[in-house]
């Protein structure tokens, strides 16, 4: 094998990884911005960290795509990007959401500074332990339905707030809603709940949500975000309501035994 083929190789089996740490920038970006605007409270840098986390989980799903696409798919690969979804979506939106909800408010209400944090913590530990979770029983579970939230999903729901209202909190109702909003996508990223995945069967009926979701988009623009994770939530818990009680309609999840 020649000099400019070894090259071409490494190089090869290097872009998925580049395009892994161009998601660890964005996150990374995200993290400098929330700190940077902790004290000033700028609405439109809120809504930038914000987006930088919606760009840093636009790459994490394109590095696997690369990875399948080139055939350069590793060990190497699958730790890395492991490593960036802790930072990107679990320390990432943690960090903005303690500066967005907590810091101004904090001089004046030192215990819920530190509240605020806790509960920050507990979703970057939430999110640490459904990744590991997740990374344990690969090929163990259902396809089309993940167990508990994603961590990205947890990471967007989150940040669509943000999005959303982007000015910061400036009373305590503001920032007791932010703990609660921290401590229950903490808490449904851990579960057990079946959240859908995008491994469903293609149906007409799944056109017209996205057709739908195209339109109120449209028309709420930023609000769009908060009010498409509120009905993905609610739908996937009655959802799993009506398999308790014995719905068939929609198929449940296979159980694979111990590994589920």
């Amino acid at each position: 094998m020649t000099r400019t083929k070894q090259r071409l190789r490494r190089a090869k089996f290097a872009l998925p990884s580049f395009v892994t740490l161009l998601s660890i920038a964005c996150g990374f970006g995200s993290i400098v911005i929330s700190v940077d605007n902790a004290y000033i409270g700028s609405a439109h840098d809120y809504q930038m960290a914000a987006v930088l986390l919606v760009l840093a989980g636009v790459f994490d799903a394109l590095d696997g795509f690369v990875a399948r696409a080139t055939g350069t798919s590793s060990e190497f690969g699958v730790q890395l990007d492991s490593i960036a979804d802790v930072m990107n979506f679990g320390c990432a939106p943690a960090m903005l959401l303690y500066c967005y909800g907590f810091v101004l408010l904090g001089h004046e209400h030192s215990t819920l500074l530190r509240m605020g944090g806790i509960a920050s913590f507990i979703f970057v530990a939430c999110g640490a332990l459904r990744l590991a979770r997740f990374n344990v029983n690969v090929g163990r579970t259902d396809p089309r339905y993940f167990v508990g939230m994603p961590i990205t999903a947890g990471a967007a729901c989150v940040a669509s707030v943000v999005v959303a209202w982007p000015e910061p909190a400036r009373t305590l109702e503001h920032a007791a809603l932010i703990v609660v909003l921290l401590f229950v996508v903490g808490g449904l990223m851990v579960s057990t709940i079946r959240f859908p995945s995008s491994k469903q069967k293609r149906s007409w009926g799944a056109l017209v949500a996205l057709l739908v979701c195209l339109g109120l988009l449209l028309w709420l623009t930023t609000a769009f975000f908060a009010l498409f994770f509120a009905v993905y939530v609610a739908f996937t818990l009655g959802l799993n309501l009506a398999w308790k009680y014995g719905w068939k309609g929609i198929a449940p999840p296979v159980v694979y035994g111990d590994g589920d």
